[in-house]
Formats: C-alpha cells, sequence, structure tokens
C-alpha cells in the first residue's frame, strides 16, 4: 500500500535489468535527453524510491545505473515507436490495463492518507484484543477422529502406553497437525472451538480427555502438554501489524461503498 503496484512492478524489472547495465556508469543527477526525449529527474527519482524499498540503499551508484537503465528503456521505446509497435491492439490494451490498475492503486494510497486511523483506535483494538487473549495459554496435543467408539478406543490405547505421535499420525483427521503427532503448539484457549477450549483448560499437564471431546469436526483426544502466563507482546512490537490491519478494514469499506454506488450492466 506504501507504493503504487505498478512501481513495484518496474522496480522488480530493474532489478532483474541491472545485472545488464553500464557497470562503469559515472554518477549523475538532474534530467537526462534521449534524442531531445527528456527523462526528468521525477522519474529517476521514483525508481530509486521503488527500489529502495526493495532493500537497497540510495547511493550515487544506485541512481547512475536508474538512470542508464532508463536510458536504455527511452532508446528501446523510441525504436518500438519508429516500427509502429504503439500503434498496436496488444499495446493499447496493456497500456489500459496498467493505466486502469495505476489509477486505482493511487485512489487506495490517497484513501489511505486522508483517512488515517488513529493512534488511540490503534491502542483500542490492542486492548480489545489483548482483553480476548486471555491470562494463560496451553500447549497441546490432539487426535481428531469421526467416530466415539474410535476416539475412547485411541484413549484406551494411549493409557497403556501407545505413543501418542504415531497413532496422530496414522489416525489423526487435522491434516494441519497429524504430521506433528498432533501438535498444536502454544496457543490461548480461545483460539479453539468452544467445547474443545473448554476441555483444555480444564486439564492437567499431562493429562488426556477421558472421554473424548465432540465438536463440530468430530470427535477430540486431547493431551495437555504444559501451559503457562500469556506473553503478550508490547503495543508498539504490534503497532504496525495493527494498523496494517485496520488500513485494510478501512479500505475494504471504502471500495464496497465505490462499488454500490457503481452501475454494472
Amino acid at each position: 500500500m506504501k507504493h503504487l503496484k505498478s512501481l513495484q512492478t518496474l522496480t522488480l524489472v530493474f532489478a532483474g535489468l541491472f545485472a545488464f547495465s553500464t557497470i562503469n556508469a559515472q554518477p549523475a543527477n538532474g534530467p537526462v535527453k534521449v534524442n531531445g526525449v527528456t527523462i526528468p529527474q521525477s522519474r529517476i527519482d521514483l525508481i530509486v524510491k521503488g527500489v529502495v524499498a526493495q532493500g537497497q540503499s540510495d547511493t550515487p551508484e544506485l541512481r547512475s545505473r536508474v538512470r542508464e537503465e532508463l536510458i536504455t528503456r527511452e532508446v528501446l521505446a523510441q525504436e518500438a515507436a519508429k516500427k509502429g509497435l504503439d500503434k498496436t491492439p496488444e499495446f493499447l490494451t496493456q497500456m489500459e490495463i496498467q493505466r486502469q490498475a495505476t489509477l486505482a492503486q493511487t485512489f487506495v494510497q490517497e484513501y489511505v492518507k486522508e483517512n488515517p486511523v488513529s493512534e488511540e483506535t490503534l491502542r483500542k483494538e490492542y486492548d480489545n484484543a489483548k482483553s480476548q487473549t486471555g491470562a494463560r495459554e496451553y500447549k497441546a496435543r490432539h487426535i481428531l477422529v469421526k467416530d466415539e467408539g474410535e476416539a475412547k478406543q485411541i484413549v484406551a490405547q494411549l493409557k497403556k502406553g501407545a505413543n501418542f505421535d504415531k497413532i496422530a499420525a496414522e489416525k489423526s483427521e487435522d491434516t494441519g497437525s497429524k504430521n506433528r503427532g498432533g501438535d498444536l503448539d502454544w496457543s490461548p484457549p480461545n483460539r479453539y472451538v468452544k467445547p474443545f477450549s473448554d476441555a483444555l483448560v480444564k486439564l492437567k499437564k499431562g493429562q488426556l480427555t477421558d472421554p473424548p471431546v465432540q465438536s463440530q469436526f468430530g470427535w477430540h483426544v486431547i493431551r495437555l502438554d504444559d501451559e503457562r502466563p500469556t506473553k503478550i507482546p508490547p503495543f508498539e512490537e504490534v503497532k504496525g501489524n495493527i494498523q496494517q490491519q485496520l488500513q485494510q478494514q478501512v479500505v475494504q469499506k471504502a471500495i464496497a461503498e465505490v462499488r454500490a454506488k457503481a452501475k454494472v450492466e
């Protein structure tokens, strides 16, 4: 959202083409003319800004390379125009697509500038998420099966010393955790569906759910491996992520409003 999508695409193209740029080019500032056509400094600055956003440093060498590449592209563009390639249907269609995409991204960029998320809103969102997280988080494993009878058999096997990881890998319906031995990693209880979380918080370390727990997904055999006080990152550490999420919500709302006003036939 910080940069136009077209600029991002162009800077990626530049990153690939730099390897073929004139490596001994002298650093230069200011506009340059190619066969009488001016390449303005503003265009160089815009490209440099995009390349720097991709992780490179703004140096005289980088600016010189951008300048040289723009010269090469202008020469090629002029030759293409001489051949009439700028009049082909394919070219004109691509230009229209690019114009549309750039305008749409510019609208989003400007809307975000004009409708910033306030510090107060960010803190409220943080405090709300913090309050919903809970005081403790749990490290649990589970085996999910469709049948209650099978779940009870698994509980019986585990109580006799069967390997939890092996049974999870062989029988669990949860494809996201079965290959990790059913490991769900550290999570607050509210991450799970209510029957699961209600059962989880009642377990003691090393204990299994007996009987198994039913949810809309099937029957769970849950084992609590550990628990600890919830580690909540400080506001400043997650502020950027919260801001990005809320900005996306604002933008999506704006887009929905604009589309609602449009006459689509």
